[in-house]
């Protein structure tokens, strides 16, 4: 009955206020229009049972919606500091955007870091730092059964779909690629003619929905995929088993992203939202799985071919490791996409609590593949938060042999971490179908920002290699890698994680790792 009174009593009060407007002079309704706009308000806010707040405080509850609309931008740019943002902070952003616009990427007065906070690393200068070598070593990718290896750059651009981005963003970033000599991941959202028409090197992926390469009830179609894998600019093919963000389940493409273009692209129906199963339908068990690797390759006619996994079992990947040396096939390569999410939106458990970061990722795979005695004919690529030439080292020393960038890479074509890549909103044109929105990415300009960032991070790589004593990537070892483990402590990465012995799984499994190395079974995926 109260809420009954007080909307007869806004009627009233805006009738009054239209009458004597009217009376008096037309003058008036300047005044008396927004008057009746805000009472109006009120009352439809006093009527509406879908927020408490606005039938408790009618016009004045809009500002809480509104202050909660712009509260990312507010934390960004006014609240957080240079070094505590997330999912990247603005010290790495703006070394990103540096870079790519061509500046120095450099502070004074000394960093900001707590560096006696516990878990705070540094990389171990030498006494005899050596010259910076000017030629970037590149990574060859093929092991005994690739018949047209790739040499693999150290930074290169990592799996981002037609779809997820706009078609600029990807020719921005395929463009950079040409410029800059290095490897574009597609992601699993097909070739399309945004990765083509530039001509940069491509590594196609290829995800549980087969999308470029499926028939018409989602299955995995060979002629398809060898006809396209023939590609002049496919040098290598990568089959997602799994992704950082949300691994266990497959991606999601709302339907409002997918118009005409991206459903041919994709081989699915136009505006209906497409979701990838979370499994593959090819393989059910490790060896089926590196059976499938194989065919692939001599679909692919010998080029590279790998997989990419978020790691959740270290059993179950040993149980693949088994499969390879069972069936004595390898994969070329294996791309460790670590935890800390990436470009995909994800439900916010799985991307808070599913899968190792990348870090324990990487360890479990270069271990698992030592104590095997298979490292030396698999390379490792790996992507997670690599933005810096310390990341770049760091993982190198860790394992790695090459890595990709996702989010750094869009920092450079010009995101701003507004984290609206789901809604088809995104504010700068890269995640987003919208051609208005994507108009503004200028892919001559945002293009050279990829080659510029990417050049850049890498030489940045190559320096605090040479300040460490090493010439070349492969001479970085894990001892050159230290941890404050708490404010008196610092250890080695070589005494906090110690490497097996090449075939030391295959001998004399260790205590730590011989109860998964015994239940690892070739014929199934047991956790």
């Amino acid at each position: 009955m109260l809420r009954i009174f007080w909307v007869a009593l806004l009627g009233c009060m805006a009738a009054t206020a239209v009458a004597s407007s009217v009376l008096a002079s037309p003058w008036w309704w300047w005044a008396a229009g927004p008057l009746v706009a805000v009472l109006l308000l009120a009352g439809r806010d006093l009527l509406q049972r879908r927020h408490s707040v606005l039938r408790n405080y009618p016009v004045l509850g809009h500002l809480r919606f509104a202050m909660e609309g712009i509260r990312p931008e507010l934390q960004q740019y006014f609240v957080e500091r240079n070094v505590d943002g997330r999912p990247f902070d603005r010290d790495t952003r703006s070394i990103v955007y540096e870079r790519a616009k061509g500046t120095d990427a450099e502070e004074p007065f000394g960093t900001e870091l707590d560096l006696y906070a516990a878990g705070r690393e540094f990389l171990v200068p030498s006494m005899a730092p050596r010259p910076v070598r000017p030629d970037p070593p590149r990574v060859r990718i093929g092991g005994p059964d690739c018949t047209q290896p790739y040499d693999m750059a150290l930074l290169n651009v990592s799996a981002m779909s037609f779809g997820s981005l706009s078609a600029n963003a990807v020719l921005a970033l395929n463009t950079g690629a040409v410029l800059g000599g290095f490897a574009h991941d597609t992601g699993e959202g097909g070739l399309s003619e945004y990765h083509l028409r530039p001509g940069g090197d491509l590594v196609w992926e290829i995800g549980t929905g087969y999308f470029g390469c499926r028939t018409e009830d989602g299955a995995f179609d060979e002629s398809e995929f060898a006809r396209k894998a023939a590609h002049p600019q496919v040098k290598c093919v990568s089959l997602k088993l799994s992704q950082g963000a949300k691994p266990g389940i497959g991606g999601v493409l709302p339907g409002p992203k997918v118009n005409a273009e991206i459903a041919r692209v994709r081989g699915v129906p136009e505006g209906r939202t497409v979701i990838s199963p979370p499994y593959h339908q090819v393989f059910s068990t490790p060896r089926e799985l590196v059976r499938f690797l194989a065919r692939m390759r001599e679909l692919a006619g010998g080029k590279p071919v790998g997989f990419k996994l978020c790691v959740g079992s270290r059993r179950q990947f040993l149980a693949v490791c088994k499969a390879m040396l069972a069936e004595d096939v390898t994969p070329d390569f294996i791309i460790v996409d670590g935890a800390e999410g990436g470009t995909g939106a994800a439900p916010l458990e799985f991307a808070d609590n599913m899968g190792m970061p990348l870090t324990e990722g990487l360890l479990t795979v270069h271990n698992a593949l030592l104590g095997t005695g298979l490292r030396d004919r698999v390379r490792i690529g790996v992507s997670g938060k690599v933005a810096t030439g310390s990341d770049l080292v760091k993982r190198l020393l860790q394992g790695a042999d090459y890595t990709n960038s996702a989010r750094a890479m869009m920092f450079a074509v010009g995101c701003i971490q507004a984290q609206r890549c789901h809604t088809n909103t995104c504010p700068t044109g890269v995640t987003t179908q919208d051609p208005r929105r994507a108009r503004a990415l200028d892919v001559g300009d945002k293009s050279q920002r990829v080659h510029r960032f990417q050049e850049a991070t890498v030489r940045s790589a190559l320096q605090i290699m040479a300040a460490m004593g090493v010439d070349d990537p492969a001479q970085l070892r894990p001892h050159m890698l230290q941890r404050r483990t708490d404010p008196q402590t610092v250890r080695s990465w070589a005494e906090l994680y110690p490497e097996l012995a090449p075939g030391q799984l295959i001998n004399d499994a260790p205590e730590a790792w011989a109860p998964d190395w015994r239940a690892a079974d070739p014929e199934h995926f047991t956790v």
